[in-house]
């Protein structure tokens, strides 16, 4: 039995595990990858030649955490297991068990006094005409690709989205010698009314903001273009992505010219990113509809304590907000579970943490309010023939079809349940979003006013045989 289980090893979950285990806490930190770093940090492969962290400008404090979170002997890591659901008991909030699965070894249970959840994001889909063809990926998928696996897209390359992730992509892809024809952006350059608005970033952050104008620069002088109020409405090709149809739109995001093709062989996506809360659904955790956060994120208290007793989060559960806040979160929950488990902490950590909290979220809030997806308009791409659930090939016309004959249903989980969008594997993780703003286009209300899907053990796919681990004693 551990003090702690962490599920995550990005910024939060190490942050977290290393304050932790100062304070003297047993800590066992469980991630399906096989290094430390998340997503934003991700590392290659310890075999692969070269296979050294070189983070962003920013983001200089990334090498020297994963340092010492490896190099660290107190705490235990689970690397290549996935954490596929929690038991616990509601009356005993110091008896929690993990259930974590590995493709080679089954399933097997963790037992924990406390639980820290700092399960990152992943990318947000979007459903248009062609999404599910050969070729269309999203830009997390690519970044990890080029960055932890050395592998890049062959052929012309578009980029789609409202992220500067998609700068980040564009770049990776460019140095590796990808033609890249377009980086298409669905918002308009920014106003100087904007640009005022967006001061609070610039403390703390000129060598990132720096190195993008850099990114720029070197898009243009490569001849990749680089395109305001644009948007992708549909993927063309037969058994693999052959053209891309871009169309220009207003401020809204609504379609407003005729559409252009360009010949490429991928499109890479970057709308922004959902918060992953499969785990905290699945537990009970209450949550809360944040569009410029991510979507449905965890709700908790200033100490990062969630609704059900025992369990913590930290890092972009809770909202999507860049990794210098999911390291101070991380930090603070260390801090917070120590307390909560009886040892001294003193109140000047606390207070250090929650400054971390602070000035990360200046430009956290200036980035969230800058790039925030307009659902609404994304949600109008998927025409009646454009598949929304892909596990269960749902179409939009199908669900249109069922609103139609149901009035009085407002909420996502009845269209769950009729029409089996959200039903399948990924339980729901690529068309809630779609399904939720459907229903909300069809009843005129805000898209979390329709609620989320339910999330159940296990939150990912699992051999039925490996289920049998659920009834071994937690370690």
């Amino acid at each position: 039995m551990f003090d702690l289980a962490i599920v995550g090893a990005g910024p939060a979950g190490m942050s977290a595990a290393l304050t932790a285990a100062g304070h003297g806490l047993t800590v066992v930190v469980i991630d399906e990858q096989q290094r430390a770093g998340g997503q934003i940090f991700r590392q290659p492969p310890e075999a692969f030649t070269g296979s050294v962290l070189h983070p962003t400008a920013g983001y200089g404090w990334a090498t020297e955490l994963i340092r010492r979170f490896e190099e660290d002997p107190r705490l235990t890591t689970e690397f290549g297991w996935s954490a596929i659901g929690v038991l616990h008991d509601e009356e005993e909030p110091g008896d929690l068990r993990v259930a974590i699965n590995h493709p080679e070894h089954g399933t097997r249970m963790i037992g924990a006094r406390r639980l820290l959840i700092a399960t990152g994001a992943y990318d947000l889909p979007v459903a248009f005409p062609g999404w599910t063809l050969p070729g269309v990926m999203t830009a997390g998928g690519v970044q990890t690709l080029v960055k932890a696996q050395r592998i890049a897209p062959v052929g012309d390359v578009v980029l789609a989205g409202a992220h500067p992730l998609l700068l980040l992509v564009a770049d990776l892809l460019v140095r590796d010698g990808v033609p890249v024809r377009e980086v298409a952006f669905a918002q308009s350059i920014p106003t100087p009314t904007d640009m005022l608005r967006a001061l609070g970033a610039v403390p703390g952050h000129l060598r990132m903001l720096a190195e993008t104008g850099a990114i720029v620069a070197r898009l243009v002088r490569k001849g990749v273009r680089v395109s305001p109020r644009t948007i992708v409405t549909a993927a063309h090709g037969t058994e693999h992505v052959s053209g891309i149809e871009l169309a220009r739109v207003d401020r809204k995001w609504r379609v407003s010219g005729a559409p252009r093709e360009v010949a490429a062989s991928h499109l890479v996506l970057g709308y922004g990113f959902s918060a992953s809360t499969e785990l905290a659904r699945q537990i009970g955790c209450e949550l809360a509809f944040d569009s410029p956060r991510g979507g449905w994120v965890v709700e908790h208290d200033e100490r990062l304590r969630t609704s059900v007793p025992g369990v913590f989060v930290a890092g972009e559960p809770t909202g999507v907000a860049g990794a210098d806040r999911s390291c101070a979160e991380g930090a603070l929950a260390g801090l917070g579970i120590a307390a909560d488990l009886g040892c001294p902490v003193p109140p000047a950590e606390f207070a250090e943490a929650e400054r971390g909290i602070r000035r990360a979220t200046r430009f956290s809030t200036v980035v969230q309010q800058m790039f925030e997806p307009v659902r609404e308009a994304l949600g109008d791409l998927a025409t009646r023939e454009t598949t929304v659930c892909r596990c269960e090939l749902v179409t939009r016309g199908a669900i249109d079809d069922f609103l139609e004959s149901s009035p009085f249903v407002s909420d996502v989980n009845a269209v769950k349940l009729s029409c089996r969008a959200g039903m399948g594997p990924c339980q729901g993780r690529y068309c809630e979003s779609g399904v939720g703003t459907v229903l909300a286009s069809a009843r005129d209300q805000p898209i979390g006013l329709g609620g989320r899907f339910s999330a159940h053990l296990p939150i990912k796919p699992v051999p039925v045989g490996d289920l049998r681990g659920l009834d071994s004693a937690a370690e």
